[in-house]
């Protein structure tokens, strides 16, 4: 496979993620006239899905198949889309905050400097340590009851607990089905949560979980207590840590706050995806772990059109104090 030539001038963003927060982001600055490069590693967090939900219009279609039309869209506005990973990204003149320069490069080896940065590179969901838990990552095992949650209707399933925040997970769940049972793998529960999963039929299990057992189709068949005892689940809900994907930029010094709960951390940021770093906004999992396909592109555009507004403020900045000097 060819590998994509980079610009060799500055361009005006480089967006490091081409998820739907960073393809949507994209797709604003090139409509507005930027040149624009997004770097797209190719493993979005979504990948195991069948199919991305929620989204008006476009609910059920495959996340690759989105990210590809995402692609094709960006290009279309004279945009730049190239596969590779970063492998570091750092401010090239720290002194200029009105108008800041940032050298980004590839892991290949390649190249570019950017005026602005837009970092959509998601998150990362750390699964609890139960064996054959990773194996149905995405399809019997999901997180998210608006994002598998009608797929998954009238099945038994098994909320495997990871802390306070499971209970809520529970109520979203027992929504869309009547089989539930909330295995508490040595999280408390308080009287409240007891009541409430008491008064909604939801069975407690509180002996610990040795294993995921699958059938002989592959599928989620239940989990092994340590008694040797099987509890039949079709699907299993759970949550996972959520971190933010900075490998290779470091060097940017972007804040990161924890979570509630221990449920991980993120990226702070502020309005449209700006942050403490000057030049530098961020936008989707990032920064919003919880977000779906249609929310972090949201974000995606809110961003791009903010760092099309900074830019436009720089560029009449830059030609008034050109004028001054001639002048």
């Amino acid at each position: 496979m060819s590998v994509e030539t980079l610009p060799s001038r500055t361009v005006d963003a480089v967006v490091i993620g081409g998820g739907a927060a960073g393809l949507n982001g994209a797709l604003m600055l090139a409509r507005s006239r930027r040149s624009v490069v997004v770097i797209d590693g190719g493993t979005p967090r979504n990948a195991p899905a069948d199919a991305v939900h929620g989204l008006l219009g476009l609910d059920g279609t495959p996340p690759a198949e989105l990210y590809r039309r995402g692609r094709e869209e960006v290009r279309g506005y004279g945009g730049t889309v190239v596969t590779g990973t970063v492998a570091a990204a750092a401010p090239a003149d720290p002194s200029s905050e009105g108008d800041p320069r940032f050298a980004v490069m590839l892991t290949d080896g390649r190249e570019l400097t950017a005026r602005r940065l837009l970092v959509a590179t998601g998150a990362l969901d750390v699964l609890p340590d139960v064996p054959g838990l990773a194996d149905h990552w995405g399809r019997g095992v999901v997180h998210c009851p608006y994002c598998h949650g009608w797929e998954v209707r009238d099945e038994p399933i098994g909320v495997l607990a990871v802390g306070p925040a499971s209970v809520h997970q529970a109520l979203l769940f027992r929504q869309l089905t009547d089989d539930l049972v909330y295995l508490t793998r040595g999280t408390e529960l308080d009287d409240e949560a007891r009541a409430r999963l008491a008064v909604l039929d939801v069975r407690v299990v509180e002996e610990p979980v040795t294993e995921v057992v699958a059938d002989t189709g592959g599928a989620i068949a239940g989990v092994l207590l340590a008694g040797g005892s099987m509890v039949e689940r079709r699907v299993l809900a759970v949550g996972t840590s959520l971190l933010p994907r900075l490998d290779g930029l470091e060097a940017l010094g972007l804040p990161v706050e924890e979570l509630p709960g221990g449920m991980g951390r993120r990226v702070v940021s502020g309005m449209a995806g700006t942050t403490e770093v000057p030049g530098v906004w961020v936008a989707g999992n990032v920064t919003e772990p919880m977000a779906q396909v249609g929310a972090s592109a949201a974000a995606g555009a809110m961003a791009g059109a903010h760092i099309n507004a900074h830019l436009a403020a720089a560029d009449a900045d830059a030609a008034v104090a050109a004028r001054a000097v001639v002048a």
